[in-house]
């Protein structure tokens, strides 16, 4: 059902944690499956994403999307970390079942959350970048959950 690199990230996630006196902090959920994402981002000077950290609350899929998205984002600008897609999350982990792909959505917005906390707390406008939603159902895609 899951890919090996999926459950290498839910058994060993990296980058699990927090961040005291982060840059952004993004915290988005799911109130129909009950998973919730907290993305913490450490961003210095020139915009680099030096350390993120994640706290998720959710099932094994939710773990690894969380890990995954912080491998694919840090060390990386602000800008590219905004092109990071829940595609790009579910492709790096070798795919996950359909029923399980929101988790991936979840990561995608959680970053975009933490960003949107940054550019806030910075006065700065980040191109591209939407205002969070709370609950990604705002965007529903129609996936099937458990």
């Amino acid at each position: 059902m899951y890919t090996d690199k999926v459950m290498d990230h839910f058994m060993n996630p990296r980058n699990m944690g927090e961040l005291e006196n982060a840059s952004g902090v993004g915290t988005v959920g799911n109130a129909k499956c009950g998973d919730i994402m907290r993305i913490f981002l450490d961003i210095d000077e020139n915009q680099v994403i030096q350390d993120v950290k994640f706290k998720t609350f959710g099932c094994g899929a939710a773990v690894a999307t969380s890990s995954m998205a912080t491998e694919l984002i840090k060390g990386k600008t602000v800008e590219e970390a905004l092109k990071v897609t829940n595609k790009a999350v579910c492709d790096a982990l070798d795919g996950l079942p359909p029923v399980k792909v929101h988790c991936s959505l979840l990561a995608e917005e959680a970053v975009h959350a933490a960003l949107w906390d940054y550019a806030k707390k910075n006065n700065i406008v980040i191109e591209g970048l939407k205002e969070p939603v709370a609950d990604i159902h705002e965007h529903d895609h129609g996936e099937e959950e458990e």
